[in-house]
């Protein structure tokens, strides 16, 4: 059974008190430790609440926007959100260049089992931006409807499969037959062979359509980076999916931030 780095003190305190608690801790993930940020709504002693996992992006972190609206926007509405860092990613132990898809479900299903945990959580959805929407929509895959109440995938990022067969990850090039042992990205990060690897037969959409739950696509018109298209297939994979269209939003939805922030929590609080 993981263990999970929460002080003692700490859990006592947040479990006896009833306002409104954001609080910091780590959790054994696949390589190390997860940097995680818990915010729980005001709720009477012994009450229990929705918790919505939020997962950041390729490269991205749990400070990154529309993650944090939405976790402010959900406490608002008395729902518990956690979002953390990636193994490789932000404040979370492992290098980014060790960093798969395959290893952040691995991640994510860590994070699943201690929220699922927690005395005042009475459900668990998950939301996920671009490579997070498609760790969200197979973590959901595999563990179905009764573990997971609803799913919101961001940009879902399911273009990295044929991003990976053509050798090709953010318009950095490669031997997709022989990829090097890194590829560098933005000229900061080194992307692992074995992402790559690992990458080309990746089941997403034969994962996600498992998943027979409430599922929410929200898409920018203008991104550039995974087309929309990508979410339009998910769409028709889901039995009980809808789509969110929004013209003339980019993959990270900027200047659109409260209109998927909006959606995002309108489908999760429904």
């Amino acid at each position: 059974m993981k263990k999970f780095a929460l002080s003692l003190l700490v859990l006592l305190i947040f479990t006896s008190i009833t306002s409104a608690e954001t609080i910091t801790l780590t959790i054994d993930g696949h390589h190390g430790n997860l940097a995680a940020i818990l915010q729980r709504p005001e709720i009477e002693h012994g009450e229990k609440c929705p918790m919505v996992m939020l997962l950041h992006g390729f490269t991205g972190n749990k400070t990154n926007r529309p993650l944090t609206d939405i976790a402010d926007a959900l406490e608002q509405k008395g729902v518990a959100s956690i979002r953390f860092d990636f193994n490789g990613h932000g404040e979370s132990e492992g290098r980014f260049e060790d960093m798969t898809v395959l290893n952040e479900i691995v991640d994510a299903k860590s994070v699943f089992e201690f929220v699922k945990g927690l005395e005042y959580v009475e459900s668990v959805s998950i939301a996920g931006h671009s490579q997070g929407g498609v760790v969200t929509s197979m973590l959901a895959g595999e563990l179905g409807k009764d573990n997971v109440k609803s799913i919101v995938l961001l940009a879902p990022a399911a273009v990295l499969r044929d991003d990976a067969i053509r050798g090709n990850v953010m318009d950095a090039h490669y031997d997709a037959g022989n990829p090097p042992e890194t590829v560098k990205i933005f000229g900061t990060y080194n992307l692992g062979r074995e992402y790559m690897l690992t990458s080309q037969t990746l089941p997403i959409y034969e994962t996600a359509e498992k998943f027979t739950g409430p599922a929410c696509m929200i898409h920018g018109t203008a991104d550039r980076i995974v087309p929309y298209t990508y979410s339009e297939r998910y769409n028709k994979i889901y039995e009980n999916g809808e789509i969110h269209l929004i013209e003339g939003a980019d993959h990270g939805f900027n200047n659109f931030w409260d209109e998927a922030t909006k959606i995002a929590v309108d489908f999760l609080t429904r």
